[in-house]
């Protein structure tokens, strides 16, 4: 071989052989040397939104010490090996940060990581609820030993990939919602030491491929029959309140630990006539992941056993006469349970489905599932979303934000912004002069204010006559539940003041225009905003309300949202304000007396019918700002003729008629914009903009179709790089924000 590649060289290049390995030599160092470079440039170049998400993250751990090479704000996971941190080039592919003594939340951007595959956080003292949106393309997931509370997110539903799930040892209660379905590579399910109650959801008996399952030490209660067929080589339901008979299939299970529930004595009847009784499968001997070490299994007690041992035998008359007997019986008590059934289902859940917009059956759902084919075969390997709908384990939640005076029973938390005295406040606000006002709401005016280090920040100067005395005694509680906000959409709180009877808010300073000035007052042409500008404004709100209503604990009503609420930076990313403020604003009949008069346009019809405002008020506001995005009217105007004064009873009718709705668009766009993309932002409206605060989708739901109008735009767009049935071609740099951001 050696001759040969030397004579092949020779002829090559009739040059002396000594000037060729030479060249060729260099030319392997250059090129060792510049592939390295280009390695080490693709390693630590790590996904900017990957990033971002780790930054909230650590931002909500309080900043541990012990995750070493973390900051909250830029750095390089993946060049500079942040501790527990695994990447394949430049995506985060695992986290495990497991028994490191983190103590914290788990923040709202984990759903950014697209790439993480193995998540381990467990053994540690994060507390507050699992985020409704999680990694979507996990295989490995455990949050085990912690102090995590609330319900398991309905979001599991999606994670179709997710091979391992443990959740035990931690406070997690309420009814397991039906989100199993979907999951056909789960193989092991640990939920075991929880507060879980009521029973067992449909979809756990279509986990085809599940072969571990911890259920114990929870509260769960009824039949265990739809685990009869699943193929499991361990199960643990010990110490609950499950009832009815013991299936005879968990006889063949190797390991089954059943004591502590309220099964009955003997074998289980036979199904009802007519219904053969299921087969039983033979367990494999297959390799599955084992159980974790941190979850105890208690004292193993021994496997079911049929009482009858003699099943070989030839039934005599007894027999038969006991299975008929037995039959009927097992009969007669189905019909009874099926009519006491629907007798209690409320008559609602039937109304749901069929009062709810004839597109959403037709048109949403539809488009939904063929997306969900898109979505895999893209960056997002997984369903993102199920059709816009309550969710199953939902809770109207009729409040008054913190209780009827604003108070609440919140335990008292350290308040994390900055205090401010009068006297420095009025020399960055120019002792509050009309020249540095630049705003003015329920609560009082805003003013600039630039602080000594050259720092400009945001002044709301406190009517105090726009507060009770309760109020005021719950100023500092409020401040400090408002100071715990974090979210890029959100305007942060970072100081206050309370000296002198003076109570003051210091919040971030958002430096450009209002939504409504810009949709309602813009003059200059460059001002207008595009259609991509409005769905990312959407969008961005839109997280907001997800974060208050989902994220926070309990959840926080904005109960004030509207387009005068809504900053844009310089980028045009929405900044919502004035969250947390409802616990301070005076009571219902004040404002309906005075400043809520002209949010009327915003308000739902039940807070107008009744006073009465839950996270669902804040979905219908949000509705009618998305109806200010597509036709560039406010939402009351007298200056328009009477059937159109109201934006909604106007516009909510021809949100379904395509001609109609082309011709309600904004004529500020001057027709600019993609025809499906329009459609379907109709298609959100309509679901906000309900009447019925229980047909009225939760945020999160709104979040994913949002982000899913933006994923198909930009699947489209990647796919043939033209107008792509837009009716123009997007500008590059809208392109590549869209791309960035989506």
């Amino acid at each position: 071989m050696g001759g040969l590649r030397e004579r092949r060289l020779l002829s090559d290049h009739p040059r002396p052989m000594h000037r060729s390995m030479a060249a060729l030599a260099a030319l392997a160092v250059l090129a060792v040397f510049f592939g390295s470079l280009a390695v080490v440039g693709v390693e630590s170049a790590t996904d900017p939104f990957d990033v971002q998400a780790l930054g909230v993250l650590y931002s909500s751990l309080n900043s541990p010490p012990q995750l070493s090479g973390w900051t909250w704000s830029g750095g390089d996971p993946c060049g500079d090996s942040w501790k527990g941190i695994t990447c394949s080039g430049s995506a985060v592919t695992a986290m495990q940060v497991s028994g490191m003594g983190l103590n914290g939340t788990l923040g709202y951007l984990l759903s950014d990581l697209l790439s993480l595959k193995t998540l381990d956080m467990s053994n540690n003292s994060i507390h507050d609820g699992i985020p409704y949106q999680l990694p979507p393309n996990l295989t490995y997931l455990n949050l085990a030993n912690n102090n995590l509370s609330g319900n398991l997110p309905y979001s599991i539903y999606t994670m179709v990939s997710l091979n391992y799930l443990n959740l035990s040892h931690n406070s997690l209660s309420q009814q397991i919602g039906d989100i199993f379905a979907n999951l056909q590579d789960l193989s092991e399910l640990d939920l075991s030491f929880n507060n879980l109650t009521g029973d067992l959801p449909n979809s756990l008996s279509s986990l085809s491929h599940l072969s571990s399952l911890y259920l114990q030490e929870n509260q769960l209660t009824g039949p265990v029959n739809l685990l009869a067929n699943l193929d499991l080589t361990t199960l643990n339901i010990a110490d609950n309140n499950f009832s009815g008979w013991m299936p005879q299939e968990f006889s063949s299970i190797p390991n089954l630990i059943t004591g502590g529930n309220t099964f009955a004595n003997g074998p289980a009847p036979p199904p009802p006539p007519y219904v053969p009784p299921p087969p039983s499968r033979p367990h494999k001997n297959r390799n599955h992941t084992k159980a974790p070490t941190d979850t105890p299994q208690g004292p193993e007690s021994k496997p079911f056993h049929p009482d009858n041992e003699n099943n070989k035998k030839s039934l005599t008359a007894g027999s038969v006469t006991g299975i008929v007997i037995g039959s009927t019986l097992g009969a007669l008590c189905i019909v009874v349970a099926v009519i006491f059934y629907l007798w209690n289902v409320p008559k609602k859940k039937d109304d749901t489905r069929n009062s709810t917009s004839p597109y959403l059956a037709s048109a949403t759902l539809g488009e939904d599932r063929a997306t969900d084919k898109e979505m895999r075969e893209q960056r997002l390997k997984t369903a993102s979303v199920t059709s816009l709908k309550p969710l199953p384990a939902e809770k109207m939640m009729v409040e008054k934000v913190y209780g009827k005076n604003g108070s609440g029973k919140r335990p008292k938390v350290p308040i994390t912004a900055t205090s401010h005295t009068i006297a420095s406040l009025q020399i960055a606000t120019n002792s509050f002069s009309q020249d540095s006002l630049v705003g003015e709401g329920s609560l009082g005016r805003v003013y600039r204010a630039e602080i000594s280090n050259g720092k400009v920040l945001a002044v709301k100067k406190i009517d105090s006559a726009a507060l009770s005395l309760q109020e005021e005694d719950n100023f500092l509680e409020a401040v400090s539940n408002m100071s715990r906000l974090r979210h890029p959409n959100i305007v942060s709180l970072v100081g206050y003041c309370v000296e002198h009877g003076q109570r003051l808010l210091v919040y971030e300073y958002i430096g450009n225009r209002t939504l409504h000035d810009m949709l309602h007052y813009a003059d200059d042409s460059s001002n207008k905003l595009t259609w991509n500008a409005r769905v990312r404004v959407a969008l961005g709100t839109a997280r907001a309300l997800e974060y208050l209503h989902e994220v926070c604990l309990p959840s926080l009503v904005h109960r004030n949202f509207k387009s005068a609420n809504i900053l844009l930076d310089e980028e045009l990313n929405p900044h919502l304000s004035d969250c947390g403020l409802a616990a301070l604003t005076p009571n219902t009949e004040r404002q309906v007396s005075t400043e809520m008069v002209g949010s009327f346009g915003y308000s739902a019809p039940e807070f107008a019918m009744s006073g009465v405002y839950t996270v669902k008020s804040d979905v219908y506001s949000f509705g009618i700002v998305m109806l200010e995005l597509l036709t560039g009217r406010k939402p009351l105007d007298s200056s328009r003729e009477r059937s159109e004064q109201s934006l909604v009873r106007w516009a909510t009718p021809q949100l379904h008629d395509i001609d109609a709705l082309a011709k309600m668009v904004d004529p500020a766009l001057n027709g600019i914009y993609p025809a499906k993309s329009l459609s379907r932002f109709a298609d959100v409206i309509a679901l906000c903009v309900q009447p019925e605060p229980e047909f009225r989708p939760p945020m999160s739901e709104v979040v994913q179709q949002l982000v899913r109008l933006m994923q198909r735009a930009s699947i489209v767009r990647r796919s043939s790089g033209d107008e792509l049935g837009y009716s123009y071609r997007v500008p590059e740099h809208e392109v590549s924000m869209t791309d960035l951001s989506f």
